[in-house]
């Protein structure tokens, strides 16, 4: 009888320890994976904080205006380059040959650096000929020829393909300083304004020679 109650008093103990053996593992267990989950939720913070400026740098900090900036001056350019690509066979004046090589080195490397900017912004980039003759009557939008305008200049030769692609070209400046004023104004991505900058120094300058040319 002695041995049976040893043996009943042995076998309690070992059952009333079990449960408290689980609730330790089992606390254990949660304190480890407590553990674990903060040491994520420590870093959690860090991908939501940035998140704003990830946005931020994919729009690349521009606005409307910067967008039509980008969106006006593409055609605009096109158009300039394509007036000084009649000059090698058409200028009679070495100068106006001269003016018409800086105006497509300059605008040509533009195009593809504002056409840049607008698939990074996921915007469209204006379909060739699109809007390059846009303009109404003799003053067109921006300065821009229309298509008699640029048809008379194709037609043109010598003195008289010279003072045309002068006059226009000043008309097509004025426009395209302009535009850069605007978004020098209105703008807020740098990378464009700082293109304003260029376009209304190097142009206004161009202006003035083109001015003194025609005398």
């Amino acid at each position: 009888m002695s041995t049976n109650r040893s043996l009943i008093r042995r076998t309690a103990a070992v059952v009333a320890v079990a449960p408290a053996t689980r609730r330790l593992a089992a606390g254990g267990a949660g304190q480890d994976d407590t553990a674990g989950h903060g040491g994520h939720g420590a870093q959690t913070p860090t991908p939501a904080a940035s998140a704003p400026a990830s946005a931020s740098a994919g729009q690349g900090g521009h606005n409307a205006a910067d967008t039509a900036f980008a969106k006006g001056m593409i055609p605009h350019h096109r158009q300039a380059v394509e007036m000084a690509d009649l000059a090698p066979s058409r200028a009679e004046s070495a100068e106006v040959k001269q003016l018409a090589e800086q105006i497509k080195k300059a605008q040509d490397p533009e195009i593809k650096t504002l056409s840049g900017w607008l698939t990074s912004w996921g915007e469209q980039v204006p379909a060739e000929g699109a809007m390059d003759h846009s303009g109404h009557g003799a003053g067109g939008a921006g300065g821009m020829m229309t298509a008699e305008e640029m048809d008379q200049l194709k037609q043109a030769s010598g003195k008289a393909f010279d003072t045309a692609f002068m006059r226009l070209m000043i008309k097509h400046h004025d426009g395209a300083v302009a535009m850069a004023r605007t978004e020098k104004a209105d703008g807020t991505f740098p990378e464009a304004k700082t293109m304003a900058d260029a376009i209304i120094t190097s142009q206004t300058a161009e202006i003035d020679r083109m001015k003194g040319l025609l005398g």
